[in-house]
């Protein structure tokens, strides 16, 4: 069962939320929160799998709570055994980070490269159909990055260069399969997404992303949809 913290401070879409996921098969609902520092409390005490965050809240912001709960989870993986937060579910195994799958809106383009920046796994618009919330859950659950492509303009416009830049010099040595590949990252398509519009398994995808990455020289996704639009390699999807 995938356990999940709702986060956000407006009762109508946190019920909503809630509610959404109750009734998903394979969901827990382990907690609701209205604000960062009880967020920051609940997910010590619940221990969930994936975070749903809001980022503007009152007080401390889905920012701070996620660089905190994401800290404060790492402290307890790098802690002994029987030395972590210990009243969890599971007490006495290894504790797993949760991944924080950020709620924006389009006009909160500061928050999400900083959300970016302290560990969030994905960025989804709270106008997100809900079969699409949902495939992100188990997205990020499973360890992939997640980008609304509305939201991937923000991105573009915080790192891509103003001015017209010579090619990248990685990009001569990506096969044509890589560029293919990268340009469908850049398009804001995670490595499932990919791997059904190409025909491939998802192990494929991302043995070709991680290829990508090391050949061009970037460290996280974020990066890679960036050099994918100022290469000019993103892919047009219908």
């Amino acid at each position: 069962m995938l356990r999940v913290l709702v986060v956000d401070d407006q009762f109508l879409i946190r019920s909503g939320l809630c509610a959404l996921l109750g009734a998903a098969p394979g969901i827990e609902v382990v907690g609701e929160a209205a604000g960062g520092e009880e967020a920051v409390r609940l997910a010590a005490e619940t221990r969930p799998d994936v975070i749903l965050m809001d980022i503007r809240m009152p007080g401390t912001d889905g920012i701070a709570a996620t660089e905190r709960i994401l800290a404060e989870a790492g402290a307890d993986a790098d802690a002994p055994a029987g030395a972590g937060a210990g009243a969890g579910p599971g007490a006495g195994a290894e504790p797993a980070r949760p991944k924080v799958l950020v709620l924006t809106t389009f006009d909160s383009d500061a928050y999400v490269f900083r959300a970016l920046q302290v560990g969030a796994s994905g960025f989804l618009l709270k106008d997100t159909p809900p079969e699409r919330l949902l495939a992100a859950i188990a997205t990020v659950h499973a360890g992939e990055m997640l980008f609304s492509p509305r939201a991937l303009q923000g991105i573009i416009a915080a790192y891509a260069a103003p001015v017209a830049r010579d090619p990248h010099p990685g990009l001569a040595a990506l096969t044509p399969r890589e560029r293919e590949v990268l340009g469908l990252v850049g398009a804001g398509l995670s490595n499932t997404d990919i791997a059904e519009r190409l025909v491939l398994s998802a192990a494929t995808v991302k043995t070709h992303v991680h290829r990508c990455m090391s050949k061009l020289g970037v460290s996280s996704r974020a990066q890679a949809v960036v050099l994918a639009h100022e290469s000019g390699l993103v892919a047009r999807l219908p």
